[in-house]
């Protein structure tokens, strides 16, 4: 079963508005949890994933001053007099080198990697007090904040969706830093306000963290995480008065939450307790997830353990309670690869209930493909899987002869367009989204033949949430576009002809969308691949090259990355006169697992290479130039930037690396980095090691060859709390570019980071905060390409 909703947590970050599906489908929002993705950066409407930061507080002043005396090189503070910044270039220490199969790795830095150190500290607090008042002097920062705040704020909605007997929906009136979760007895009746995540604490650094309601919808479990860690508490409600309950849930991350159809309780993950922290800031290895069943009433203390693996650490799991409730399905992952152990456990075989580890059926025992539950009529279940078909296909598996030969295909594979998402509504109907060149496409089908009843039209665009379980009669979805914030269309399942209609429209004040122009282009990569692209202007500029460009890319983790709406990104255009792009590069799910994978492991380099052609096209076609040209991604697009950089300094004029994984020979060693070796591989193996070694951003630093060349301006962004890629991360990159090319005389394009306190990976980042790092990051780019305001 399939339903997701933006619940707007809406996060801009670089500029681009995402929009967070809370309730989704268990193996995607599995596999959104683990992957290198951050809300905060465009993944497609649905498969959007999570992420941002973590590194640590800054010391006080007499603090770092004593530190810096006792750990920063004395010789690094004399510095050419032809150097445009002095950087607090920190401590090597040459003794540290790695053996990989034979070669020798020098790790300089490696006392970054302990984020509680003194020594961290200082290095922390030193670069902030370079970075800052450098941000502080750009004349664009308070021109940016004032107008992203003016047009940020108009009315942010998610799709109503019905539980029980009444609806609810997200709210948010504008600038709110957390979305508000709104109660309607109907979908007439006044609002009123259920659960406000603004409540959870002063700063707004407390956000919701996904939820889900009892299927009778009288009691709901949701959960919090605090700045921006992947940790979350699960707390619960009476849904008739708001009541809190007492139940109290710790050291979840990575969950499911999932309902027995009783209401008694509900199925959700843990880990063990570890040694030392466990409040985002750590870096240890998150192993040994487990399955447990809580009953409401009852502490944490007397949850039933349902299932556990042992002799598979890595292994992570997420229950699903079928529609009819009658089955428990078991999504099982080693990694973020679409592929998953499917088991499941007919309940009506414990009539003592919950009490022990669950009889499992292993329908699906292997990692050879992906199957996601759609919905089932008794023994008959539907999944949508990516066996035998990279861009998926639907299938009915008979649980009552469930051996392969039996199997029967429902929706084949489509010639070229990818299944997004199928759920079932109205008994007998399914919905499937499908991506046809980026671009999502809604049809409707007949559950029990297949058969193709109709299409919904739609601009070009996305589609970002979907609600409508099989027991509704009525359907919701929301679709945004690079120039529409939002379009919320309802249908009634029950009048003949169907006809949606628009339920919701938003508008910005202040932003004509009449005055732009969205394009979708084709460029060949290096090897003749044709890559899609989509450029987003003011109409009627000329293309002689003098505009401002902003690149941005992903490509990884089979994550597409769809049209969306972004107020900073149209600023950026409308403000600095810029030019928007947003290249579609190989390892993302654009066209499948055959897209996805012609960007994975030994094909990683494509991603590079791809994103360097997409630079290359836009300077081609006078879109813009090199000197004005900047480039942005977060998390494994950060890697993607960082790469790029290293390979192509003289290409780009500015590159933000925000929460990037730059340490690609260990990256495996912290939190839930064992989960990328699928996408990555990994350098215990020395086939694997040969790849990274080449690319790995902080492996591949060094001087640009070349009369007058130099690296791009470089701000790199992450946070204190960000345990999906740990901030040590960027530290050792960005002390070791300013180390290596910080200190030649031709080098005068500033290398700096910015460690945001209170901050994760970017999910549930409160709307100040967003609002802030978005106006520091234009700032950095329009000081350092010499950009003028445009009123």
């Amino acid at each position: 079963m399939v339903e997701f909703n933006s619940h707007l947590s809406v996060v801009v970050g670089r500029g681009r508005c995402n929009i967070r599906a809370t309730q989704q489908p268990l193996m995607l929002s599995l596999k959104r949890s683990l992957a290198l993705c951050t809300e905060r950066f465009p993944v497609t409407g649905f498969r959007l994933k999570l992420m941002f930061y973590r590194i640590l507080r800054g010391v006080s002043t007499p603090t770092f001053s004593s530190l810096r005396q006792r750990f920063f090189s004395r010789t690094s503070r004399k510095l050419s007099s032809n150097m445009a910044f002095q950087y607090p270039q920190a401590y090597r220490d040459e003794s540290v080198v790695d053996n990989y199969h034979g070669s020798k790795v020098p790790d300089p830095y490696s006392w970054l990697e302990d984020p509680d150190s003194e020594k961290t500290q200082a290095f922390v607090s030193a670069q902030n007090q370079l970075t800052l008042p450098f941000l502080e002097h750009c004349e664009v920062r308070d021109l940016f904040k004032e107008r992203m705040t003016e047009l940020y704020d108009y009315p942010k909605y998610s799709c109503p969706f019905k539980r029980g007997s009444r609806y609810f929906h997200f709210y948010n009136t504008g600038l709110q830093n957390q979305s508000v979760m709104y109660m309607q007895e109907s979908l007439d009746a006044e609002p009123t306000v259920f659960l406000d995540p603004n409540t959870f604490s002063d700063d707004g650094t407390v956000a919701l963290r996904g939820y889900a309601f009892a299927e009778d919808g009288e009691y709901l479990a949701y959960g919090t995480s605090a700045s921006g860690s992947d940790w979350v508490e699960i707390r619960f409600l009476r849904v008739e008065g708001a009541v809190t309950l007492e139940d109290h849930l710790e050291r979840v991350k990575f969950s499911c939450m999932s309902w027995t159809h009783d209401g008694k309780g509900l199925f959700y993950n843990s880990y063990p307790d570890q040694e030392g922290k466990s409040d985002g800031t750590e870096t240890s290895t998150n192993l040994h997830q487990k399955l447990y069943y809580h009953l409401l009433g009852t502490p944490q203390s007397e949850d039933v353990l349902c299932a556990e693996f042992p002799d598979h650490p890595k292994w992570m799991s997420g229950a699903e309670v079928s529609d009819n409730g009658r089955y428990v399905l078991l999504s099982i992952r080693e990694g973020c690869d679409p592929v998953n152990r499917l088991w499941y456990c007919d309940l009506q075989t414990t009539p003592q209930g919950i009490t022990g580890l669950l009889p499992w059926v292993k329908l699906i025992d292997n990692f050879d493909a992906e199957y996601e539950y759609v919905t089932n009529e008794d023994t008959l279940f539907t999944f949508k899987t990516n066996l035998d078909a990279p861009r998926y296909r639907l299938i009915n598996i008979d649980f009552a002869s469930p051996a392969q030969s039996n199997w029967k295909e429902l929706i084949p594979q489509h010639d070229k367009d990818v299944i997004v998402f199928a759920t079932c509504t109205y008994s007998s109907y399914l919905f499937v989204c499908f991506l046809h060149d980026v671009k999502n496409v809604l049809k409707m089908y007949r559950l029990s033949s297949g058969e193709e009843l109709r299409s919904f039209p739609l601009d070009v665009g996305s589609i970002v949430g979907f609600t409508g379980r099989k027991r509704d009669s009525e359907i919701f979805y929301y679709f945004t576009s690079f120039l529409s914030p939002a379009i919320i269309y309802h249908c009634d399942l029950t009048k003949e002809p169907l006809q949606p209609h628009i339920f919701r429209e938003v508008t910005v004040k202040g932003f004509s969308p009449s005055d732009y122009q969205t394009t979708q282009i084709f460029y060949r990569s290096k090897d003749g691949t044709e890559i899609p692209m989509f450029i987003v202007h003011k109409k009627g500029i000329k293309m002689d090259g003098s505009h401002p460009g902003f690149l941005y890319g992903y490509g990884g983790f089979n994550i597409s990355i769809t049209p969306s709406y972004s107020v900073s990104r149209l600023i950026f255009v409308r403000h600095l006169g810029g030019v928007l792009a947003v290249a579609n590069i190989r390892g993302g799910g654009e066209y499948g697992e055959t897209w996805h994978k012609a960007g994975m492991l030994a094909n990683k380099q494509n991603c590079f290479t791809d994103f360097q052609c997409a630079a290359e096209y836009l300077i081609k076609e006078g879109y813009t130039s090199p000197s004005k040209l900047t480039i942005n991604g977060g998390s494994n697009g950060g890697l993607l930037v960082a790469a790029c950089v290293n390979q192509r300094p003289e290409l780009f004029g500015c590159a933000i690396a925000q929460v990037g994984v730059m340490d690609m020979l260990k990256f495996h060693k912290f939190t839930i980095g064992h989960a990328w070796t699928t996408d990555f591989g990994c350098s215990e193996k020395k086939e694997q090691f040969e790849w990274l070694i080449k690319y790995s951003p902080l492996h591949n630093i060094c001087i640009p060859e070349g009369n007058g060349v130099q690296y791009p301006a470089v701000l790199l962004l992450t946070g204190d709390h960000d345990d999906r890629v740990v901030p040590l991360h960027s530290l050792k990159y960005i002390a070791t570019l300013q180390h290596i090319v910080g200190r030649s005389p031709k080098q005068t394009n500033p290398l700096f980071i910015l460690v945001d306190t209170k901050s994760g990976h970017g999910a549930g980042k409160p709307t100040s905060k967003v609002i802030q790092e978005v106006a520091d990051t234009y700032a950095f780019i329009a000081r350092c390409l010499n950009i003028s305001w445009v009123k």
